[in-house]
């Protein structure tokens, strides 16, 4: 039996502690202080201590200054382990910190106790990201055990606030611990993929959210004269900014779907009782813009169908920005993590890799900014946020096994 096939077998035969680390983590629910939460502490204990079964060179804890979480920071762990070549580290990079349950009444179990049922392990945050967590630690026990040295430099970064910004974990590493990240490392970041673990996403478009709030005069029903109805001021605005989809209308293959998107989401309530006319109405709009386009060019199309609307009834609007990401450069096609993780897809799960972006925004847009290429991949079932949360054993499997190949070839 070779050394990688040994490797594997031995994940193979983890079942029980990936249910087990599952199961402690998913029961120290990191949750933001935007969620009612303090941080990601307990989870972080409970990692650095796990972590000194697999005997790294350096554990290092940095602590993010945040007043309204417990003890006044937020902690980003990273435990390293030497190579036979120091010059390169392979960066797997996870986040601790999860999404609140929601509405309890959706959950067929207690969303912090895991339920097993098959393959399947259920509970909030298996997936999104304890599922990256488990199965990157896997894969250097497996290592580690087999008594085998890593080719290159491998370490292993649980991060902070993920879930809303980053501003407490990768964001502030990459601005004040820049010197950890060189451009010829590897870095993956396993908090995006597909079902059958083929999908490997090089870029992501860039995100804008628009809150219009519109201003008119509010009046009785009977008589629409006496005021100006911002619910129909809404309403023609709404229609209105669909011209963005024609105006910027590029296409892209590289992204799912491969056009930018411009939706209207969420609406507030407006006035409570059905005789009177709204001198008021607030909306959003969430807009995800391929790479091709800069984000002023869609801010300033926006203001045009504003003042155009303003004019044409008499309204008031006023424009915010709920958020605002610029899109990342694009990883390389040819860039050497994207090519031996091509090789790993291919020689593990024997399915041919897929290269993608995605609308969504991930960490790995932090790296990119600052010339580090990075890859997002796993192989997941699309059930983060969601009710009944739930990930599959052997995907992590297969993932700590992908892992496993990168770190000794």
């Amino acid at each position: 039996m070779s050394d990688l096939q040994n490797v594997f077998k031995k994940i193979q035969g983890y079942r029980e502690e990936i249910i087990k680390l599952q199961e402690e983590l998913t029961a120290k629910p990191a949750l933001c202080p935007e969620n009612n939460g303090t941080g990601e502490h307990d989870k972080a204990a409970l990692l650095k201590e796990r972590i000194k079964e697999l005997k790294p060179d350096q554990v290092l804890e940095i602590k993010v200054p945040d007043q309204r979480a417990r003890d006044g920071y937020r902690p980003n762990v990273i435990a390293r382990w030497k190579g036979r070549n120091d010059q390169k580290t392979v960066w797997v990079l996870s986040h601790m910190d999860i999404v609140p349950p929601g509405d309890l009444t959706l959950w067929n179990s207690n969303p912090y106790q895991i339920k097993v049922e098959g393959d399947k392990i259920y509970g909030r945050g298996v997936e999104d990201d304890q599922h990256g967590i488990v199965s990157s630690f896997m894969a250097v026990k497996a290592v580690r055990e087999a008594g085998l040295a890593f080719e290159h430099s491998v370490a292993l970064v649980f991060a902070a606030d993920e879930e809303t910004g980053s501003k407490y974990g990768l964001e502030y590493m990459v601005d004040n611990q820049a010197e950890l990240f060189k451009p010829n490392d590897f870095i993956i970041v396993p908090d995006g993929g597909n079902s059958d673990g083929t999908m490997v996403e090089i870029g992501e478009k860039g995100s804008i959210g628009f809150k219009f709030t519109v201003n008119g005069k509010q009046c009785h029903a009977s008589s629409p004269g006496k005021g100006n109805n911002s619910l129909y001021g809404a309403a023609r605005l709404i229609v209105a900014l669909q011209e963005l989809k024609a105006k910027f209308n590029l296409q892209d293959p590289l992204y799912s779907p491969p056009y930018s998107t411009f939706e209207p989401t969420k609406m507030e309530a407006n006035v409570p009782n059905i005789n009177t006319i709204p001198g008021r109405d607030i909306f959003y709009m969430d807009c995800r813009v391929l790479p091709q386009y800069p984000l002023d060019e869609i801010i300033q199309a926006v203001q045009m169908i504003i003042k155009k609307i303003e004019a044409e009834l008499n309204l008031k609007v006023q424009l915010d920005f709920v958020k605002r990401h610029d899109a990342a450069p694009v990883t390389s096609i040819e860039a050497p993590v994207v090519k031996a993780l091509e090789q790993a897809i291919r020689e593990i799960i024997g399915r041919e890799p897929k290269i993608m972006g995605m609308g969504g925004g991930t960490v790995a847009a932090f790296f990119r900014k600052k010339g580090l290429p990075a890859v997002v991949w796993s192989t997941m079932n699309d059930t983060a946020h969601q009710a009944n949360e739930y990930c599959d054993i052997q995907d992590i499997m297969t993932d700590a096994k992908v892992f496993a190949y990168l770190f000794l070839k």
